[in-house]
């Protein structure tokens, strides 16, 4: 009798181990493996690199809309930016003028 509460005994203290081992071999794997773990590292520094690019050019092109809004501001217009848009948008020109298409 005192030898299967022994041996009942011990094998509760082995499943016991052996459930917490495979609990921290689950969570060494999700730590490696996983969507944030060491081997998704190196997607998201090749993720990080793009969207540094995109940002740069996004910041580029705000710039020049920056730029084109300041020379349209009312207290100082730019002439030339003015009569461009003029003609562009209405599609007038001045009879003595020669319009060159771009493309």
């Amino acid at each position: 009798m005192a030898s299967k509460r022994i041996r009942l005994e011990a094998l509760k203290s082995s499943a016991t181990a052996g459930l917490a081992l495979l609990a921290l071999l689950a969570i060494g794997a999700y730590a490696v493996i996983g969507p944030t773990g060491v081997l998704a590292w190196s997607d998201y520094q090749q993720r990080l690199e793009q969207q540094t690019a995109e940002l740069a050019a996004l910041e580029k092109e705000r710039d020049a809309l920056r730029n084109r809004v300041d020379l349209l501001n009312p207290d100082g217009v730019d002439p030339d930016l003015a009569g461009e848009l003029l003609r562009k948008e209405l599609n007038v020109v001045h009879p003595d003028e020669i319009v060159v298409p771009l493309k």
